[in-house]
């Protein structure tokens, strides 16, 4: 992913807490990240010193999963004790981050021709638009922002400017609150991700579990990681699948599991629950290994929470296939997913952490993990190249049409959306019968989750790679999958 100088603040935060929890001294240098950092000789990216501390601490405080504005000594020490409020929400707007954006939604350009018909005034229902200086004005003080006035230009002199995070919500969670910071509306939020990349002033944030991860490896508890399918090349070209495992052993994983092993339990599940519901039961089903695209149908499209596939997403199935092999071993998924954070707190029984690609390459530079050492023996996949292809375009549905009956599967009739915009005008086209389908792949991520927002790698590298990976795959469909047909039998797999 592109380096900015916003992630550079946040990965030197996440550094620094995971190198000083492991090094039992949170507390004692927690405030060594402002004063070290940011200091009167280092470049300044915001007004002052004191406001670059300011934001620094908002970031310290998510990093810890604490609530904004607390003290962080006292959240450091809160953190450590183990208070986790699963209350608080994934994404956050940082209070002193946030610029407050002081601009207008419509503006009037250049382009104005003070033309004769005055079309904007005449629209306007508040007659906030007068001619000053031969050119349209909008007077701020009665202006209701309601748009009309762009929509009556003949020239499309009046444009809508839309804050950045707002206008990377498709879903309106976003809005100016009346301080004119940014405030989210949870009941509408995916907590998706994609607003932190948009802000330029990365005043919005997600919550880090790191600390708790890293406090049960330093307790020796027994935690398995469960590696997404787009691990590969997510921290540099050269650095292989094998030499990702022999790190995460080295920080205390007591095992490593490929969540396209899970992938490949959803497909088989998903695969007997869409032949027994579709058409009988309900006219479509939809994927739910993506859960903001889950949320999306929850909370936008509630007419179709019953289309949603009850079968559990791959994170969920590897955690409870774990589970049952070993029901004293936690849980940790690692991947390129924030909402994730989110599914794993509603699915504590299988999952006990969350954390990105982005958040772990913190967690290796922090404890000087050196992932260039060689491994003592290559690593031979334990998925299907079906549960392998999860991440990439139409995977899912790829994975799960393998496995269908032959006749069914030459009259499937799929749909895919990537990007929650998409899906939202995919899932409109459906309510108003305009698309026809019996199977809807979501994926909240455009280009789906080789371009989730914590990833570290360009998706389209990424893709090369996830796809290299999948063809060396010894088994090509998850009906190939002992394991998982084995785990299918015994274990339920519905939410």
């Amino acid at each position: 992913m592109e380096t900015t100088q916003v992630a550079n603040f946040r990965r030197e935060v996440l550094r620094r807490v995971a190198e000083y929890t492991w090094n039992d001294c949170l507390p004692d240098h927690i405030y060594d990240i402002l004063y070290q950092f940011v200091r009167e000789d280092t470049p300044r990216v915001r007004c002052c010193v004191h406001k670059e501390r300011a934001v620094l601490k908002n970031r310290i405080q998510m990093a810890l999963w604490q609530p904004l504005g607390m003290n962080i000594i006292n959240a450091s020490y809160a953190a450590l004790t183990g208070e986790f409020d699963k209350s608080l929400p994934i994404m956050d707007v940082l209070p002193d981050a946030c610029d407050a954006c002081p601009i207008d939604r419509y503006y009037v350009t250049d382009v104005c021709r003070h033309c004769i018909q005055h079309k904007c005034m005449n629209n306007c229902p508040k007659k906030a638009i007068s001619i000053v200086n031969n050119r349209a004005f909008i007077n701020r003080d009665i202006c209701i922002e309601c748009g009309r006035c762009a929509k009556s230009c003949p020239y499309g002199a009046i444009i809508e400017i839309n804050r950045p995070c707002i206008r990377a919500c498709a879903l309106d969670a976003l809005s100016a609150g009346e301080d004119r910071r940014t405030k989210i509306d949870y009941s509408k939020c995916t907590q998706c991700g994609n607003c932190r990349a948009a802000c330029p002033f990365g005043a919005l944030e997600e919550r880090s579990m790191i600390v708790p991860l890293l406090l049960a490896l330093k307790q020796h508890k027994p935690v398995v990681a469960m590696l997404a399918p787009s691990f590969v090349g997510q921290f540099g070209m050269k650095i292989s699948a094998a030499q990702v495992i022999a790190a995460l052993k080295k920080i205390g994983f007591a095992d490593v599991v490929e969540v396209a092993v899970g992938a490949d339990i959803t497909t088989l599940h998903e695969a007997e629950e869409f032949a027994e519901k579709v058409p009988e039961k309900i006219s479509f089903m939809t994927s739910s290994c993506c859960p903001a695209f889950v949320s999306l149908v929850k909370k936008h499209f509630p007419e179709y929470e019953e289309n949603i596939s009850k079968t559990t997403s791959p994170m969920v199935s590897c955690g409870l296939y774990v589970k049952e092999k070993a029901p004293d071993m936690m849980t940790c998924f690692i991947g390129p997913c924030i909402a994730k954070k989110r599914e794993a707190l509603e699915h504590s029984d299988c999952v006990d952490f969350v954390i990105t690609y982005e958040e772990l390459q913190c967690i290796f530079e922090g404890l000087n993990i050196d992932l260039t050492v060689p491994a003592e023996e290559e690593y031979v996949t334990q998925a299907t190249a079906g549960g392998i292809g999860f991440p990439l375009t139409r995977g899912v549905q790829a994975s799960m049409k393998e496995v269908l009956p032959s006749e069914r599967q030459k009259t499937l009739a799929a749909e895919y959306a990537d990007g929650l915009e998409n899906c939202k005008d995919k899932l409109t086209l459906i309510k108003k019968g305009k698309l026809i389908t019996e199977y809807f792949e979501g994926m909240a991520c455009c280009n789906g989750c080789v371009d989730g927002p914590g990833s570290m790698a360009q998706q389209g590298l990424t893709r090369v790679l996830v796809t290299k990976f999948q063809q060396a795959a010894e088994k090509k469909t998850s009906d190939q999958s002992t394991d998982a047909v084995e785990a299918v039998k015994k274990i339920n797999f519905e939410v």
